[in-house]
């Protein structure tokens, strides 16, 4: 495995405890490319399986920097898809899915990503063949859980505006960080034995894993590079994902199979392809037409989490504040910006930091964008250009961890200023005051 000489970030990871949820809102064409990139997914919460490579089980994460690394992708999100090794051709069974011998004295088996009971139309699942079952492995061992962590009352609740500094990449002449020991708590919520709730992770590492595999059983991962190539291997495949591209993770081994056809497998999604809607009269529409990626909960309508994106678009409105409005929001609000300036704080919010508004915790732009955006004389522009900003948002309410507010030395003690010098227009004899336009 070569190692990687530019470090790596991985922005933020949103793990999901509902994957039979997982739903693309805006249909645009899945990745179907080929790409320079990283691969990565992340494991679970305060218990790290570890295995050994020959226990044939696990995800392996693999730091590249070559920029022609040939893979061919399938198209199409939740289409049912089938691929084999083509050193075993005729390896997948014609059909039937479960052989009393299967082609090349192959294992069948099925991963199962939503109940049995669920309708058709919403049912999750593939099957693999396999030179060897995935319970043929030995016992799991525990490590070090590092900075993982679901214990969400480790410290007192924090109802203030967070922001935290791009976050520090070890450098690997120092000390060597892979995928697992990079991984870092950032905030979450939800109970893993109910299979309900969210963690953020930040995932700092320099070098690629080593004799070792792991593989996660709490739920999906959505994946948001912000720095560095990372190439993931699993049990569908290899997948390059680079910054501006993100991937979601289910799978166990990546070691053994030889062929599989189902809907439930890992992918990957450019976000330049996302198609972006905006108002083109007056007035914001509803922020959830930047809604990439929905997971659901049980009330509809209400999301555990979704992922929504800034990216390059054009701006129209008439007669319109077009930042991001001043808000109160039922619902929590993690940010991040993978590239670029984002448009209602040009400064402090950079690449690789973050921000977090708590449930009803009010933000929005700061003091000169706004003087700005109220002045400007409004005419159609480009906005966000260069830039791609976005957020998970969940109805839960996200805990701050110790790391998180103190170990990573990265939290903004002075966030709240950029806000400090808002000053009152009120002009209480003139309700039309005159505006730039």
């Amino acid at each position: 495995m070569a190692e990687l000489k530019v470090r790596n970030r991985l922005a933020s990871f949103l793990q999901l405890l509902q994957p039979k949820f997982m739903e693309v809102k805006e249909r645009n064409n899945v990745a179907v490319e080929q790409s320079e990139g990283t691969v990565a997914s992340i494991t679970g919460w305060s218990q790290i399986p570890f295995h050994r490579i020959e226990d044939n089980l696990g995800l392996l994460p693999i730091l590249s920097n070559s920029n022609s690394i040939p893979l061919m992708y399938l198209s199409g999100f939740g289409n049912e898809c089938a691929s084999e090794d083509p050193r075993c051709p005729g390896s997948l069974p014609e059909g039937q899915n479960n052989p009393q011998v299967c082609p090349y004295n192959l294992y069948a088996e099925q991963l199962s990503g939503s109940a049995f009971t669920c309708p058709r139309s919403t049912n999750k699942r593939s099957w693999l063949y396999r030179i060897l079952p995935s319970v043929s492995h030995k016992p799991f061992e525990s490590i070090d859980e590092g900075h993982v962590t679901h214990n969400w009352d480790e410290v007192d609740p924090d109802p203030n505006q967070l922001r935290w500094k791009p976050f520090e990449i070890p450098k690997a002449s120092q000390k060597k960080v892979d995928f697992v020991s990079g991984l870092h708590t950032l905030c979450g919520a939800g109970d893993i034995k109910s299979n309900n709730g969210i963690a953020i992770h930040i995932f700092l590492c320099n070098t690629s894993m080593e004799n070792r595999c792991f593989y996660n059983s709490d739920g999906d991962f959505l994946i948001v590079p912000q720095k560095g190539n990372l190439l993931i291997y699993t049990e569908f495949g290899k997948m390059l994902v680079q910054p501006n591209e993100i991937c979601v993770i289910q799978d166990v081994s990546p070691f053994n199979v030889v062929a599989w056809h189902g809907n439930y497998t890992p992918y990957k999604y450019n976000l330049k392809n996302f198609m972006v809607i905006n108002s083109v009269a007056f007035d914001h529409a509803d922020p959830s037409i930047f809604t990439v990626l929905t997971a659901k909960s049980v009330r509809p309508g209400v999301a555990i989490a979704d992922f929504v994106i800034f990216p390059p678009r054009w701006g129209v409105a008439d007669k319109t504040f077009r930042p991001p409005y001043y808000h109160r929001n039922c619902m929590s609000e993690f940010m991040g910006l993978i590239r670029g300036h984002y448009e209602a704080k040009q400064g402090g919010f950079l690449p690789g930091g973050g921000s977090l508004h708590s449930t009803m915790t009010p933000h929005g732009p700061d003091a000169d964008c706004f003087e700005k955006a109220s002045k400007v004389k409004l005419a159609p522009e480009r906005i966000a250009d260069g830039t791609m900003a976005f957020m998970f948002e969940s109805s839960l309410s996200l805990a701050v961890t110790k790391w998180g507010l103190k170990a990573s030395r990265c939290l903004d003690e002075n966030y709240h200023k950029c806000w400090e010098p808002l000053k009152s227009h009120f002009t209480p004899n003139s309700r039309n005051p005159a505006g730039p336009n």
